[in-house]
């Protein structure tokens, strides 16, 4: 399923929010509809943890998280990481990193086997990142673009990128993740992917001016009604030629 909500009148739902299939970061502070929108979907498989980092509410530009770790800055608090240790299941390992790139959201974008990072990412933060999340890490850019973590939405199931990925970038990075991927927008045109969707491997919370196509493009990418993208675009095939025939 994926779903629509917003945060203080702000569909950039993905800056307030980190889903993983293990758990669920929101911002502190936030209002009872936003957090009941994830609540009602996710309470009842993976904890939904209210949390802050270095203060602030934009925890899922902050940190990076997969169903193996969570890594966040190193101006995150002693008392902030001490109450993500006690709420997330004990398989989680959590770090902090001092990195000059400290927004790690925006520069790193995983699933639970695979993380893209920013070219210029440190190296000790490279090898923390495949240590805590357990992944393989590239260094990549994405339609010359270096914040991969906010162009990029991915899970194991699927992938979606900024719009003006060339198709041999998103063949060549594909094949790299092991996914199948699709360039698109959310939040009616978007290209700020991680800001406007969260995904774990059965469903997604988008933004609220998000348009039904692009929910559509969201469903079908990361296989949230089973509709598989190549499904889809079989039946799409298949019913244009009956009409051309």
């Amino acid at each position: 399923m994926a779903l629509r909500a917003q945060f203080e009148n702000n569909d950039d739902i993905g800056v307030f929010s980190k889903l993983t299939n293990s758990y669920c970061l929101v911002a502190i502070g936030g209002s009872e509809a936003f957090y009941s929108v994830f609540e009602s979907e996710l309470a009842e498989t993976i904890p939904v943890v209210h949390a802050s980092i270095a203060g602030c509410r934009i925890i899922g530009r902050l940190s990076v998280a997969n169903k193996n770790g969570l890594i966040v800055p190193g101006s995150t608090t002693d008392v902030e990481l001490q109450h993500l240790r006690n709420s997330l299941p004990d398989t989680v390992k959590i770090q902090r990193v001092e990195e000059r790139l400290s927004a790690l959201g925006n520069v790193i974008a995983c699933n639970d086997y695979v993380a893209l990072v920013h070219p210029d990412i440190d190296r000790e933060t490279e090898e923390i990142v495949g240590d805590v999340l357990g992944v393989e890490v590239y260094r990549q850019t994405l339609a010359n673009n270096v914040l991969v973590g906010a162009y990029s939405v991915l899970s194991n199931q699927g992938g979606l990128v900024h719009p003006k990925t060339p198709t041999s970038e998103l063949d060549e990075l594909a094949s790299l993740l092991q996914i199948p991927l699709v360039a698109g927008t959310v939040n009616r045109g978007s290209e700020v992917l991680a800001g406007g969707v969260v995904v774990n491997d059965w469903c997604a919370f988008c933004g609220m001016s998000t348009t039904s196509t692009e929910l559509s493009v969201v469903e079908s990418v990361f296989k949230l009604n089973e509709a598989q993208p190549a499904g889809v675009t079989n039946n799409l095939r298949a019913s244009l030629i009956e009409a051309m025939s």
